[in-house]
């Protein structure tokens, strides 16, 4: 499947080639022209069905990951490591990792709770300087001839399906977006659609703007992952989105405000399509719709996000019902947005 091969390729931020060579391939069939920019976003442009006239309608996924990055080799043979984007420290305690281009195994380890001689300190989240990656390296030599400094770390790439239509992998944030736009490519509308599969989104939409500038669409839709607490002990004002009632349309959030007409636009498109979707409860976080929104003389943009319960972490969790919805979703709108045009 698209979406589980996604996942499991690596691209930490600032090393998106793996996910990039991997789309440009999967686009080849259906791409009219396809070019890499400066910034390593992978832009994919598919004529409309009335010719190049058609206004153009850019939809934006990131290709990268949050990760880590080894910054040192001890005498031990231990890495020394940093994160690449937003991680909890808490989450990194015993997870399995693969370092560099070769791919090699490593687990992240600390100090063993027999060991903590402090009551208050059995009881704090460990800080990063204070975990290290074991290679099962004798020495630091020995480790030399394994991994090196700047090697990128992703986490465990293996995937599963579980539960009720359920699937978790690493990357669903946004892999998920990529496999939605990657799949609304396979079709021809009456606008022109280009499709940029962003770099370097999780330090702070670097990709985003020089992709956005280097197009100056009619409008933008971002596609992506978006955070799920639906978990029990969470109130019900707090619960995000929900696994399973359908993709997330956004309001705001600290990155851009969504042009209300399109946003509309899109729920009136899902209720005449009879595809389920639900509000995007929260405002925090950002995507690439802030740039898009702020780049040249501006346009409207908005969002159509899968819920995914624990992004930011060495798995996440996503409904294939949401997955499935958000794909429908996005070619329905697309194949009426004509429409919208002629109404703005």
């Amino acid at each position: 499947m698209l979406l589980e091969e996604l996942c499991a390729l690596s691209g930490v931020t600032g090393d998106e080639g793996q996910v990039r060579g991997y789309l440009k391939d999967y686009l080849k069939p259906y791409a009219d022209e396809m070019h890499v920019d400066a910034m390593g976003n992978l832009i994919a442009t598919r004529q409309a069905q009335g010719g190049k006239d058609a206004p153009t309608v850019m939809l934006l996924a990131h290709m990268d990951e949050v990760g880590l990055i080894v910054t040192g080799i001890r005498e031990d043979g231990t890495l020394r490591f940093r994160p690449v984007g937003g991680i909890d420290p808490r989450v990194l305690i015993s997870k399995r990792v693969l370092i560099g281009e070769k791919r090699v195994p490593g687990v992240i380890g600390c100090m063993a709770i027999h060991l903590i001689e402090s009551r208050e300190e059995m009881f704090k989240a460990h800080k990063v300087d204070k975990l290290y990656i074991d290679i099962g390296a004798a020495d630091k030599r020995s480790a030399e001839k394994l991994v090196q400094k700047g090697d990128y770390i992703i986490f465990d790439p293996r995937t599963r399906y579980f539960g009720q239509d359920m699937f978790k992998a690493k990357a669903l944030d946004d892999r998920a977006g990529c496999a939605v736009l990657a799949r609304a490519m396979e079709k021809r509308y009456p606008v022109n659609l280009v499709a940029a599969f962003t770099a370097q989104e999780e330090i702070g939409s670097r990709g985003a703007g020089t992709a956005v500038f280097g197009v100056m669409p009619d409008a933008a839709l971002i596609l992506e992952g978006t955070t799920c607490a639906d978990m029990a002990g969470v109130p019900q004002h707090l619960r995000v989105t929900r696994p399973g009632h359908g993709p997330a349309l956004g309001i705001t959030d600290h990155a851009a405000i969504v042009d209300k007409g399109l946003r509309n636009f899109i729920i009136q498109t899902a209720k005449q399509a009879g595809i389920p979707w639900q509000n995007r409860e929260g405002i925090f976080g950002g995507t690439d719709a802030g740039l898009a929104q702020r780049t040249g003389a501006g346009r409207p943009v908005a969002n159509i996000s899968i819920p995914c319960r624990y992004i930011h972490s060495p798995v996440s969790a996503v409904n294939l019902r949401d997955y499935e919805a958000a794909v429908q979703l996005v070619q329905a709108v697309l194949e009426r947005m004509d429409g919208y045009f002629k109404e703005a």
